[in-house]
């Protein structure tokens, strides 16, 4: 019973380390970050016709690729292959093409998912994993509209509507909505995007030269990848606009009759700035304005028109008449020429000349240009009339009759002039007269005004010490009756102490009863607070003799000669 186990764990361990080997060694394999695996069955069920990737169970290329990682696969049961993922940069979109899925209904070029063809969907920036043998993948510039243009999409799939509508979504034709300047990641199997310029372009007409369409600059953007795809934008635009001028040279040519040499130049100039890469477009254009004037002379004149393109109005204007070179070529160009002949009929060869008539043209044509191209939905500002060509027969006597005449005028407005000055010259004179005069009583005004504070101060002066003298007097007046109060107060208050003094001498005295006794006490009074009283006793005849030897003194003596002379008065 123990050798069985044994058995078990002897066989197990090289059969786990056959297989370890087997799955680690052979089995396994890495796919990195960009990259996918992708597998292909050596068995299983074969493929039903037309079905290009195989699932699961089935031989065949599998339709399901193996993403980054460690993965193990049989290599007897499965081949791998590992390729790149598909990587779609910023400014970039991919279209995928399936060829697989389910067939498109009749008419429909764009799929789903599902279905086989041309998705629908694009792929933004990433990374994607799919199987390149059942999808195409087509990476194509994103379209980025410039500031100072709009995008007008026409959809290129779906049912064709009729004239002058726009399409919905599932309808073939130019959009309502139009792209804002920025960054789009669009189909363009599925939509056709056109820039146009919004805002205002300028047609001028150079006369017998021909003339120009000179439309925006485009604005710098921020970035370089976006500026780099914004010029493709505008480099495509300008490749429509000179195919649409190869096809119709009937309208857009260069001069057939050789030009002098500085129109050589500047049609030579006009050439180039038509070829080069910038971001002003320059179209040159075969149509001038030309005509008899009201009294029989051929009139031509060079014109520039400003009009704008309004974002809103954008995608109506380009589904009826196309981009801005059609634009003027349909529409603005026969506008511009017609209303010119017809007005400039109006007026004669002399009106040209003047000024106020030339200004008075210029402003009637700006006013029919707007009115019929208003009318179009294109904004028409100014219609400037730059040069007049008349011919030379009658520009030279109304070129000298205007002269003489301004020279007349010249004349009249000198001997105005003079006049004026003379007039200003006696103003002058008269003004400095009226200052002398001025200053004269400015003077005199002055002095009676100095004269007048002189006088008021002198009086407010006199009244002051006037005051004061009366002050003063009511001052001394009251110091004396306080002298005298004072001293009346002094004597009576001497007055009453001495007599209360007095009164007290008379009741001490009173008091006494004996003027020796009031002198003993006044004595007494006055007597030092140190006196010591000593006494003696002695015997008869040495009181007298032994007395000075007490150290009583003088006062000693005096007691004693006192004392006497009361014993003798009691006998």
């Amino acid at each position: 019973m123990r050798k069985t186990p044994n058995i078990i764990f002897a066989l197990f361990i090289p059969i786990f380390a056959v297989w370890f080997i087997w799955t680690w060694g052979f089995c396994r394999f890495y796919v990195d970050s960009d990259e996918m695996a992708i597998v292909t069955a050596n068995n299983g069920k074969p493929l039903p016709p037309g079905q290009i990737l195989a699932g699961k169970g089935q031989k065949g290329i599998q339709k399901d690729v193996l993403g980054e990682g460690r993965h193990f696969l049989n290599p007897i049961m499965y081949k791998r292959d590992i390729v790149r993922t598909v990587t779609i940069l910023p400014g970039k979109v991919g279209i995928v093409t399936s060829k697989i899925g389910e067939e498109l209904p009749e008419g429909e070029f764009l799929a789903e998912p599902n279905q086989k063809g041309i998705w629908r969907k694009v792929l933004g920036p990433g990374k994607y994993r799919l199987n390149p043998y059942g999808y195409q993948i087509d990476v194509v510039d994103a379209i980025s509209i410039p500031i100072g243009y709009a995008g007008v999409l026409t959809s290129l799939s779906g049912k064709q509507i009729t004239n002058n509508q726009y399409a919905q979504k599932g309808e073939k034709g130019v959009r309502k909505d139009i792209l804002q300047p920025g960054l789009y990641y669009i189909n363009p199997k599925e939509f056709k995007t056109d820039v146009l310029e919004v805002g205002i372009n300028q047609v001028s007409l150079l006369g017998k030269d021909g003339g120009e369409i000179i439309t925006k600059g485009q604005l710098e953007s921020q970035s370089a990848p976006m500026e780099a795809l914004q010029s493709k934008v505008l480099l495509d635009q300008k490749k429509k606009r000179m195919d649409y001028l190869k096809e119709n040279v009937q309208s857009f040519r260069r001069i057939e009759k050789k030009p002098e040499s500085g129109k050589m130049e500047k049609t030579q100039r006009a050439s180039r700035q038509l070829m080069m890469e910038d971001s002003m477009q320059t179209f040159e254009l075969s149509e001038f304005v030309e005509f008899p004037s009201r009294d029989g002379f051929k009139i031509s004149i060079d014109m520039t028109v400003e009009i704008e393109l309004m974002p809103d109005k954008i995608a109506g204007i380009f589904s009826q008449y196309g981009d801005l070179p059609a634009l003027v070529d349909k529409i603005i160009m026969p506008q511009i020429t017609s209303i010119s002949r017809n007005k400039g009929s109006e007026y004669g060869a002399k009106d040209f000349i003047i000024g106020e008539g030339r200004e008075k043209f210029q402003n009637e044509l700006t006013r029919a240009l707007a009115t019929t191209l208003g009318e179009k939905q294109i904004v028409v500002h100014n219609a400037l009339i730059r040069h007049v060509e008349v011919p030379a027969q009658i520009l030279d006597p109304i070129q000298q009759a205007s002269i003489a005449i301004e020279q007349n005028l010249t004349n009249m407005e000198k001997q105005n002039t003079a006049k004026k000055e003379a007039e200003l010259n006696t103003q002058l004179t008269l003004i400095d007269q009226q200052r002398q005069q001025v200053g004269k009583e400015t003077e005199k005004l002055r002095a009676e005004i100095v004269a007048d504070q002189e006088k008021q101060v002198a009086e407010i002066k006199a009244d002051a010490e006037r005051a004061v003298a009366e002050i003063a007097k009511d001052t001394a007046g009251v110091e004396a009756n306080t002298v005298r109060v004072l001293a009346q107060a002094e004597a009576h208050a001497l007055k009453m102490v001495e007599g209360e003094k007095a009164n007290g001498l008379k009741l001490k005295t009173k008091a006494f009863d004996d003027p020796v006794a009031y002198g003993l006490w006044e004595l007494a009074q006055k007597l030092n607070t140190n006196v010591t009283i000593n006494i003696i006793h002695a015997g008869e005849g040495t009181l007298w003799t032994d007395l000075e030897k007490t150290g009583t003194g003088e006062l000693g003596g005096a007691l004693m000669i006192q004392q006497r002379q009361e014993g003798k008065r009691k006998q």
